[in-house]
């Protein structure tokens, strides 16, 4: 058996140099025990950081051996030794944020989604290019140990073409941890679909239609946007995606899996993250192929969890683009295409039809 074929290739290439200053710009809940732990993980060089709770700054930089914490954002990006910035805030936010440290030369690791909406999203990328800065976007589910192996399988030919693949995932997610997000009318799809729509992408392409339905659950509360979601995204070739994801499941039959169904084979795994969010557990993956081995069926040990491991894919990826000129793979001209599906789904669930992916132009929004 080919230990060439066999190779999953799942964790992230670090680039030769990685030593970049890194400025944080919101130290909330995903930067401490996230962001942070993986950084100090790979010995990155984390300089700075700034919270518009001085207090919040101030206790993260202790924590974690942060050199300067700085009362304003200006302060932040005057330091000359800070390459990097990485923008942790609601969306709504990132915009001017974002202008601000391109002006000042800083290339850009911007939370997802980019923006609460896809003209700013779109004028983010605008401003990064005329500025001659990287950007890159924090769709680290990419980089998740089970989905980043089974899109090894799938380019080696092992389950031949995929006809069909699905997400699903039913579990009961603590949304208290975010209070912004309980008065967001949009919540499932913009904020944690999306991580299952831009793995999709990165797998699968561009779909052209997709077909969205949006509920609410009656123990939410308070809470204003849609907790439970159906979306179905057509590509050209008859392939489909289902995503399906419900957030209040008070049961004792939690569930988070992936399939990919080929012509030659079939791939399964869970999301580990999920079952116990945020501390998880670590994926699983099986696989068969008729094309390769007919009678074998596989199953691989993956090392590292989601949270906080792949939170390094989307970091080290930008450092490789900064050092070769090149494009980061969250590159955010790509996150302009995950946003494109995410407002489609809205359109969609909104209009009761499927939306072809052209209706949503990512069109920057005028100065």
């Amino acid at each position: 058996m080919s230990d060439e074929l066999l190779d999953l290739d799942y964790k992230p290439h670090m680039p030769p140099k990685t030593d970049y200053g890194i400025g944080i710009v919101g130290c909330g809940g995903i930067v401490q025990y996230a962001v942070l732990p993986t950084y100090k993980k790979h010995g990155l060089n984390v300089l700075a950081c700034h919270d518009i709770n001085h207090a919040t700054a101030e206790s993260v930089a202790a924590e974690f051996d942060i050199p300067n914490v700085y009362e304003n954002l200006e302060e932040l990006l005057a330091n000359p030794a800070i390459e990097i910035v990485e923008i942790s805030v609601p969306p709504r936010y990132q915009l001017e944020i974002a202008r601000t440290c391109i002006a000042a030369g800083k290339h850009l690791l911007c939370q997802k989604p980019l923006a609460d909406t896809l003209p700013h999203a779109a004028e983010i990328v605008r401003l990064a290019r005329e500025g001659s800065v990287k950007l890159a976007v924090n769709q680290q589910l990419r980089w998740g140990q089970g989905l980043r192996a089974a899109k090894t399988l799938i380019r080696k030919g092992w389950i031949g073409q995929v006809v069909d693949a699905s997400i699903q995932v039913s579990v009961n997610t603590p949304w208290q941890m975010w209070p912004w997000l309980a008065i967001s009318p949009r919540l499932e799809v913009q904020y944690h679909s999306i991580h299952y729509i831009d793995a999709m992408r990165s797998i699968l392409g561009d779909p052209i239609w997709i077909t969205s339905r949006h509920a609410r659950n009656p123990l939410q509360g308070e809470i204003v946007g849609e907790t439970k979601t159906i979306t179905v995204m057509d590509y050209d070739t008859d392939l489909q995606v289902l995503i399906a994801d419900n957030h209040y499941n008070h049961s004792d039959d939690y569930f988070a899996v992936f399939r990919f169904i080929g012509t030659e084979g079939h791939i399964t795994g869970t999301l580990g993250a999920m079952y116990n969010y945020p501390d998880g557990r670590p994926d699983t993956l099986q696989w068969s192929s008729t094309r390769y081995y007919p009678e074998k069926r596989f199953e691989a040990k993956l090392e590292g969890k989601w949270i906080p491991d792949a939170f390094i894919g989307p970091t080290a990826s930008l450092m490789q683009a900064i050092q070769e000129d090149g494009v980061p793979e969250t590159d955010g001209h790509d996150n302009l295409q995950t946003l494109r599906v995410v407002e489609a789904a809205y359109q969609s669930a909104a209009e009761n039809r499927s939306v072809n992916i052209d209706e949503c132009q990512a069109v920057p929004c005028p100065d």
